[in-house]
């Protein structure tokens, strides 16, 4: 099998050749220290993995009276920090974010009220796909993997991810609980958006995978009855949308699972993602949980994750990786659906880690 129908024959629950193995997206900064500069396409060719290319080509359509300017603020110990304001034809939003050479964070959310939440969804401007960008990759991906995307949202993917983006979590959270009639009402028109979104904007597309959810829906963040009445609800019509158009979508919580097991299948999505283990921030502590997880998940829809990404950073983790992917396709892969990958980002892997993974993958054979 080439990379390319290893990971769909996984992702529509069938058994592959072998363990499909995969990280989620390759950041700038490791491309351009530890793998000479090349791209991510290049890097997964180097390095022996089944290629998942992550591309997100949109431009904002401009909104009557929207202006965006960004204020440097210095830098110190390595961070740069910046203020963005937006204007608006009712009033001004402004967010301070950090940024250093791994990644960039916010510091002080754009949305501090209710009303800002209205002045934003008011005047956000829609976005647009460069379906032509998509293509192109895809073309120059060939047979070596699959393309994922994202559905056109504020920050990250999810509407209670987006909702989180505006105001902060701590904000979504108490406000879900003390004001819920508005947040209810956020949220439908966050999912309003993304529906319209992919009804505008991804016909015909060349993309495999989409991605949905976000780390806030997990239930190390919220409560399963939360997730029920505040996450599923909002998700399943924009997943249903993308079941539209031949979309399949993985549905993404980079925390906590064990909790709302039963409860991801509610968004309609057709893959669960990251597994993630407790060192980077999950639930899924061994094996017992991991065949938990397949009983219960697995039966339902495709797995895609399970391996600790701090291993991968660790000079001298080959063994432990190797035998992490080993042990995930021991309990996660029996019966096929299954793809193999580090849960969330890395940054600082040495290339020999990455090669361990590709090597015990080839191993795992059905």
């Amino acid at each position: 099998m080439t990379p390319r129908q290893r990971l769909l024959t996984a992702l529509h629950g069938g058994i592959p050749d072998r363990l499909p193995i995969t990280i989620h997206q390759w950041q700038g900064y490791h491309l351009r220290r530890y793998m000479g500069g090349i791209d991510d396409i290049a890097a997964f060719r180097a390095t022996g993995l089944d290629a998942s290319i992550t591309v997100h080509p949109v431009r904002e359509e401009p909104s009557p009276g929207w202006r965006r300017t960004v204020e440097e603020l210095g830098e110190a110990d390595g961070v740069r920090r910046f203020r963005v304001r937006i204007r608006t034809p009712d009033g001004e939003l402004v967010s301070e974010h950090g940024q250093n050479d791994w990644t960039t964070f916010t510091t002080r959310h754009l949305c501090h009220s209710q009303a800002e939440v209205e002045m934003l969804l008011r005047h956000l401007p829609i976005q647009r796909l460069d379906r032509a960008a998509v293509a192109a990759t895809a073309d120059r991906l060939g047979g070596d993997g699959i393309v994922r995307g994202f559905v056109g949202h504020f920050g990250q993917p999810g509407c209670w991810q987006s909702f989180n983006e505006m105001v902060g979590t701590e904000t979504a959270i108490l406000w879900a609980a003390d004001e819920p009639a508005f947040v209810h009402r956020v949220l439908g028109e966050i999912s309003r958006r993304c529906v319209d979104y992919v009804g505008r904007e991804m016909a015909d597309t060349r993309y495999d995978l989409i991605e949905h959810g976000g780390g806030t829906a997990s239930c190390t963040v919220i409560s399963p009855r939360m997730f029920s009445e505040f996450v599923a609800p909002y998700d399943r019509p924009v997943v249903e949308a993308l079941r539209g158009r031949g979309l399949p979508v993985t549905y993404h919580t980079c925390g906590g699972m064990m909790r709302i097991l039963e409860r991801i299948p509610e968004t309609g999505a057709a893959a669960s993602e990251t597994l993630s283990p407790p060192a980077v921030g999950g639930n899924i502590a061994g094996s017992e949980q991991r065949r938990t997880v397949k009983r219960v998940l697995g039966s339902r829809l495709a797995l895609i994750g399970g391996i600790d990404q701090g291993e991968l950073d660790r000079p001298g983790g080959a063994a432990g990786l190797a035998a992490q992917v080993r042990a995930c396709f021991a309990d996660f892969g029996p019966g096929g659906g299954y793809i193999c990958s580090a849960s969330d980002h890395f940054f600082h892997a040495p290339r020999e880690n990455l090669l361990a993974l590709a090597t015990a993958a080839r191993e795992c054979t059905y």
